[in-house]
């Protein structure tokens, strides 16, 4: 069993940064392809970003792309999610958890060990 804990968000104004983290413990994620999603209130969890378990591969959603970048150190056993350009609609509770395969690793169903989130909150 391994479990996630994100921590790192918070408020910030519009086009500004925030740096989230994702600490697992139980057991070591270096074998493991990782990923973030987030869910605004009333919608839908949504996938964020993905990397596979040595580092070599990412995936991001498109409105994600060039602003979110995504990271891990296996060594600390943490993934990252670097976010930079926030808009409002960036504003939400962010999750990372453990992807079962990396070919299905957009899809909530083909995730587990979800964290608790943590929200973030971008001002216009």
């Amino acid at each position: 069993q391994v479990q996630m804990v994100e921590s790192g968000g918070g408020l910030v104004q519009a086009g500004g940064s925030l740096r989230l983290s994702c600490a697992a413990s139980g057991r070591a994620i270096r074998r493991d392809h990782m990923g973030w999603f987030r869910q605004a209130p009333g919608k839908e969890r949504e996938f964020v970003a993905a990397i596979n378990w040595s580092g070599s591969m990412t995936n991001y959603a498109n409105s994600m792309k060039g602003r979110f970048t995504i990271s891990r150190d296996n060594a600390k056993n943490t993934v990252s999610l670097q976010m930079n350009s926030l808009k409002p609609e960036d504003t939400a509770v962010y999750y990372c958890a453990v992807a079962r395969r990396w070919d299905t690793a957009t899809t909530t169903a083909d995730y587990d060990y979800w964290g608790q989130g943590t929200q973030v909150t971008v001002s216009s």
